[in-house]
């Protein structure tokens, strides 16, 4: 199929991102946008991962848009269902559904030097050309499948955790479960009552916190809304300290000391308890949390087993120590690609610069959004913007200033690049304060961190300096012509 569309912006993903960067378009009266969505429904990674126990590890709150924070949360923490049941009120509410085109897989988009216009393709075909043009893919859309030899030979069913297999009966099966991180510490739980056998297989242990589970009041009356958004304020100011805590490494101390007594208190066996101690410290990774981890570590049924799987057979899996396993189910949760932004799109610039050539020594933007060399193209959840808070507060950030990027670039321009001078400098300060934290502790690997070892994913400070930064468009910090 041969079809050629004009929006002026093209966005694409239907998730977070895109769905707030629309909204923030049509508040300022901008409607020649159109969103990209490569499946048949708006959602993105909480319409992908559908895993039993799937919610969010942010307060419900504060994993909302700060002008739609009045939903009726069932939950503290939603879960997947009520959370993409709250991004389609905002697409239906806004009217932002005429403005996506389900079904468009973009798999390349190229600036056309000519005409100062992005070229997109489509996987069925489709030409797209736009003015301006906004990937909103999000992080985690790329599930990573481990490479372990004789993964093809398994004679029973598999799967990844984000695309998982609900025709897959799991109840009195034994089922092997490959990692231990965000959505193991969910799933494993959920899926423990049910299943014959249980086999965790875990390559690094997880700090696990406790998770708020008090029920969520009911705010009727005129001042329910000063009280969502005094609520969203006490989220936001813990998000603001334990991203402070990467800094410190007497609160980094304080709160290892606080894990271990806790840790104690809950799995008295001595072995147990020392598998699941992690070897680095606290913050370097992600913190988890959990109130069902360490109950069903210590069910009957479920065996941690503290080493990596070396080998799949036809129908059992082999450890580090050489022991086989038998299973009749293997579940992958290995988590995603998150450093490999963008993929699997290319993305080419000005003289045909191909942008996974220009991030071979990791990825990078100024603010996250805007790379050199690449005129008229922004990002949401782009290098370095991930943080400990509500991801939600970056994107509604990020949304403002690509807003304000529009605004700038209508008034007679028909590119704007940010310089390299500035994107340079801009990622050799973040690097530099990314050095002085616990994110580089040398015991500590993690998806924040590229092959290299950069990382690549977080924000170094606070939530609301990156606000400050992104609040106005400094000309100075870009080309026009």
């Amino acid at each position: 199929m041969d079809l050629t569309v004009l929006p002026q912006i093209a966005i694409i993903g239907s998730g977070f991102g895109g769905v707030c960067l629309a909204i923030r378009l049509k508040k300022a009266g901008i409607e020649d946008f159109t969103i990209y969505e490569r499946a048949d429904d708006v959602g993105g990674v909480w319409r992908d991962n559908t895993y039993p126990g799937a919610a969010c590890d942010v307060p419900s709150r504060m994993y909302s848009y700060s002008f739609e924070a009045g939903f009726p949360w069932s939950e503290r923490f939603g879960g997947q269902a009520e959370i993409l049941a709250y991004l389609k009120h905002c697409v239906e509410k806004y009217d932002i559904r005429p403005h996506i085109r389900f079904g468009q897989d973009i798999r390349e988009a190229a600036f056309d030097e000519g005409t100062s216009k992005w070229c997109l393709q489509s996987a069925d075909g489709a030409t797209i050309e736009a003015e301006i043009c906004v990937s909103a893919v999000g992080l985690f859309n790329q599930p990573r499948m481990p490479d372990i030899p004789g993964r093809e030979l398994f004679d029973g069913p598999q799967f990844h955790s984000a695309r998982w297999d609900h025709d897959c009966n799991l109840e009195g099966r034994t089922v092997a479960v490959i990692g231990t991180g965000a959505s193991a510490i969910q799933f494993v739980p959920a899926i423990a009552p049910s299943v014959g056998r249980l086999l965790v297989f875990q390559r690094s242990s997880q700090y696990v916190m406790p998770r708020d589970a008090r029920p969520v009041p009911i705010r009727p009356g005129m001042l329910a809304g000063l009280r969502y958004r005094l609520e969203r304020f006490r989220i936001y100011a813990d998000a603001e300290k334990r991203s402070r805590r990467r800094g410190s490494p007497k609160m980094t101390a304080e709160g290892q000391a606080a894990f271990a007594e806790r840790l104690k208190r809950e799995v008295p066996n001595p072995e147990l308890r020392r598998k699941l101690t992690p070897s680095y410290p606290l913050g370097c990774k992600r913190v988890l949390q959990s109130n069902d981890w360490y109950p069903a570590m210590q069910r009957s049924n479920v065996e941690l087993i503290d080493t990596e799987v070396t080998e799949v057979t036809s129908g059992a899996l082999r450890a580090g120590d050489g022991k086989l396993w038998p299973a009749d189910v293997i579940v992958y949760g290995t988590g995603f690609t998150p450093t490999r932004y963008l993929t699997p799109m290319k993305i080419t610039g000005l003289g045909g610069a191909d942008l996974n050539d220009a991030w071979r020594d990791g990825a990078e933007a100024y603010l996250g959004m805007a790379v050199s060399g690449f005129p008229n193209f922004f990002m949401m959840y782009g290098p370095n913007t991930n943080i400990a808070g509500s991801i939600i507060f970056m994107l509604e950030s990020q949304a403002r200033y690509i807003v304000n990027a529009v605004r700038t670039l209508r008034r007679g321009a028909r590119r704007m690049m940010v310089r390299e001078s500035v994107q340079r400098r801009f990622n050799e300060r973040i690097q530099a304060r990314l050095g002085r934290t616990v994110l580089v502790a040398e015991t500590c690997h993690s998806y924040f961190q590229d092959p290299s070892g950069k990382i690549t994913t977080q924000w170094p400070g606070f939530m609301l300096e990156y606000r400050q930064k992104t609040r106005k468009i400094r000309r100075g910090d870009y080309e026009f012509t």
